[in-house]
């Protein structure tokens, strides 16, 4: 049990140093400008697929289904923020 909170632990602590380093650039150069709404969406998104992937790592017993499940969900994560930054697919969230 206290392996799985360390987890969770270890999900947050590197979510919120993967958004430190938009927000440490925005210091030093103007070609990152992300405003507090970038920040949230982007935050939903790592916390939201970190704690799907535990999810899975937890309910699913098969280690292939697991790897297969972690796997599909890491690849909607990056056509998501693909789209969202530079908008692949032409959506009206297109970042573009």
């Amino acid at each position: 049990m206290i392996a799985q909170n360390k987890r969770l632990f270890g999900i947050v602590l590197g979510v919120a140093f993967l958004l430190l380093i938009p927000l440490v650039a925005m210091l030093f150069t103007n070609e990152v400008n992300w405003t507090l709404g970038d920040f949230v969406v982007m935050g939903i998104l790592l916390l939201g697929t970190g704690l799907l992937c535990e999810f899975v790592i937890r309910s699913v017993k098969n280690k292939d289904y697991r790897i297969g499940i972690i796997a599909v969900i890491i690849v909607a994560l990056f056509l998501i923020w693909a789209e969202l930054s530079v908008g692949i697919f032409g959506s009206p969230f297109a970042g573009s």
